[in-house]
């Protein structure tokens, strides 16, 4: 019989994990030192040429400050930050660091951990617990009060965020959309519009969150009016939005040179509910014949096929495709390299789907103002991490009003 060879594999015990971590932080406490240190040497060099009488330097070194533990997310780093001088008196400038502002206890990816614990169902109270057995046992101070604290605070940044200025902002293309939410302390389910846009370099931003009525005219007249009179001023080029929306009246008093897309996802979606379920899946192939054609003529051979084929017998499902024919199209005047961002919402939709999954599992938040705040940096985070509209490069054609024809730029512009 052929002899058998073993090989014990064994796999990092507890103690070798911690000697991990101790290096892991050992060697991030370092890269911070020197990061600090740079930072504290390149504002004394640029200060250089301030000296008094004798020719002695006004900016110089003057030891360290006290050491600061900053919680990360390899647990606590502690970090000492050269204190600067400047013997200019009433005259002299305060250095403040960059890298470590002051009564900076928490790096910010920890502070973007919080509210996604919160979005998966982690409630206060636990917050202490999870992040423990994420960051390590030395993960202090916080506690159920520490997330009351935070919550205000982004409260207050949400606020501002809200009045920012926008007059340096120009947005090609628009996204709108109502988002309901159940709040636990309230009768009525909360409705937020949500404004979100591509900008010129192709960029998406969440341009506003309102908490909004039922997803009215005048609601989305309010948010309009807000975001121009905070300075968009240039209309946007196309809006994409479901057909129901108060948006569309609100947006031809607002911006009435943009142009109309609605979502076929939702036009889908509307058009289905109104056949029988055994006709469903034929119906909607049909459907995506139409927003998958390759140019506007054989989009409108397949929308006539669709209606000449359930007329007879279903004519509310062909009224409601047949009434935003026009705006259902909108999409073949752009490039096609932007199709597949412009003919839904997908944008706001799939951000969301990860909030509402939050408010299922909590059975919402405790309050309006609760929701309209974790919301807001639960998109924060995710804006990280939109990616560029395919076909950036021809925004400015869009912008410059270059016509496109079946997602093509016309021959006489391209001449």
């Amino acid at each position: 019989m052929a002899e058998v060879n073993t090989t014990t594999v064994s796999f990092p015990s507890e103690t070798s994990q911690d000697a991990l971590t101790e290096v892991l932080r050992s060697g991030a406490q370092r890269l911070l030192a020197e990061a600090v240190e740079a930072e504290v040497a390149e504002w004394i060099e640029s200060h250089a040429h301030e000296t008094d009488a004798a020719g002695r330097r006004q900016v110089v070194r003057n030891g360290h400050l006290p050491n600061r533990s900053i919680l990360t997310g390899i647990g606590p780093v502690e970090v000492a930050q050269p204190r600067v001088r400047d013997r200019r008196g009433a005259e002299g400038e305060v250095f403040t660091s960059k890298i470590l502002p002051p009564y900076l206890r928490k790096s910010r990816s920890l502070e973007e951990m919080i509210p996604w614990l919160y979005l998966k169902g982690v409630s206060s109270g636990d917050f202490s617990e999870a992040l423990a057995a994420l960051v390590g046992p030395d993960a202090q101070g916080l506690s159920a009060s520490t997330i009351t604290r935070l919550t205000a605070v982004w409260e207050q940044e949400f606020d501002e965020w809200s009045h920012r200025s926008l007059e340096d902002k120009q947005y090609v293309y628009v996204w709108a959309d109502g988002v309901h939410f159940n709040v636990r302390l309230e009768e009525d389910r909360q409705c937020l519009l949500v404004l979100m846009g591509a900008t010129a370099e192709g960029k998406k931003e969440l341009i506003a969150v309102a908490d909004g009525y039922r997803e009215s005219e005048q609601s989305w007249k309010a948010l309009l009016l807000d975001v121009k009179a905070r300075g968009l001023a240039i209309a946007p080029q196309l809006a994409i939005g479901d057909g129901a929306l108060g948006f569309w009246k609100a947006l031809d008093q607002v911006f009435p040179s943009t142009r109309e897309q609605r979502c076929w996802v939702h036009k889908t979606a509307n058009v289905l509910d109104k056949l029988p379920k055994r006709l469903q899946p034929e119906a909607k192939q049909k459907i995506h014949d139409i927003w998958m054609a390759a140019t506007r003529q054989d989009a409108e051979a397949a929308f006539d096929l669709f209606v000449a084929t359930y007329e007879a017998k279903y004519p509310k499902a062909c009224q409601c495709l047949a009434k935003d024919r026009d705006a259902l199209l909108t999409f073949y005047d752009f490039p096609a390299e932007h199709w597949r961002h412009l003919r839904t919402t997908n944008p706001i939709e799939s951000t969301f789907a990860t909030v509402r999954l939050r408010h299922r599992r909590t059975k919402g938040n405790g309050s309006r103002v609760a929701c309209l705040t974790m919301v807001f940096k639960l998109m924060q985070s995710a804006q990280k991490r939109w990616r560029l509209l395919n076909g950036s490069q021809l925004l400015p054609d869009v912008i410059q009003g270059v016509p496109f024809v079946d997602g093509i730029k016309s021959q006489e512009a391209a001449a």
